[in-house]
């Protein structure tokens, strides 16, 4: 893993303590590789090329590893975040809408929650997409997993404004209080399906789309 700066660390923001008081990191870790098996990856070769992209603190990197997976790798912009990670993965500060890879130099690209934090859609989500195009290969495949706003996630946002079940629910307060830190990009995110899912087939051939519990689930190809 590269050398990076822990002194940048911000774990003291709200939105991180809520994030800390929603699960556990092997909670989390747990819950990724149920996502990663969901979305096929006990098919994938383990010794794949594989970029998680927005990768946080790494604990989808951890779900990789766990999977078996030996060449993974990792990317975010916050230098913070990743000076969280302990794990063989080799990790870079990037912003993802500039990706440090050679041309068709991967073989699989994973997001899981960072699409919805990009400031400016569609634009940032074109760049980023378009990347991702550019880094995996010819038939690669690209994992996403993003919040969407079906009726499940309707009840969960109603109920996050409602401050007794807030109260008797730990859970869904932390989960308030990151959408309330995030609120202007995660709105923005949820307002946007029909053009959200028609980049995401602009650049990529549809394996698997589909929504449940508040998540679409989309894993595509770049065209051979």
């Amino acid at each position: 893993m590269i050398e990076i700066d822990a002194s940048r660390e911000c774990c003291s923001s709200p939105w991180e303590e809520a994030y800390r008081r929603f699960e556990t990191p092997e909670q989390e870790i747990r819950k990724f590789v149920k996502r990663l098996r969901r979305a096929g990856a006990d098919h994938w070769p383990r010794d794949a090329r594989i970029v998680e992209l927005f990768c946080g603190r790494g604990n989808g990197l951890h779900a990789l590893t766990r999977l078996g997976f030996t060449r993974v790798e990792g990317a975010d912009l916050s230098a913070s975040l990743l000076a969280q990670y302990d794990g063989p993965a080799e990790c870079f500060v990037c912003d993802c809408r500039r990706l440090p890879f050679a041309d068709e130099s991967k073989d699989i690209l994973v997001i899981q929650g960072g699409l919805h934090h990009l400031p400016t859609l569609p634009d940032d989500l074109q760049q980023v997409l378009a990347e991702m195009h550019r880094v995996v290969r010819r038939g690669g495949t690209v994992m996403l997993v993003e919040p969407w706003l079906d009726s499940f996630l309707s009840v969960v946002h109603f109920a996050c404004d409602v401050a007794l079940c807030r109260q008797l629910v730990p859970k869904l307060d932390a989960l308030a209080t990151m959408i309330e830190h995030e609120r202007s990009t995660y709105d923005a995110w949820l307002s946007q399906p029909a053009v959200i899912g028609r980049l995401l087939q602009d650049y990529f051939e549809p394996d698997v789309q589909r929504v449940s519990a508040g998540k679409l689930l989309f894993v595509g190809r770049r065209p051979a």
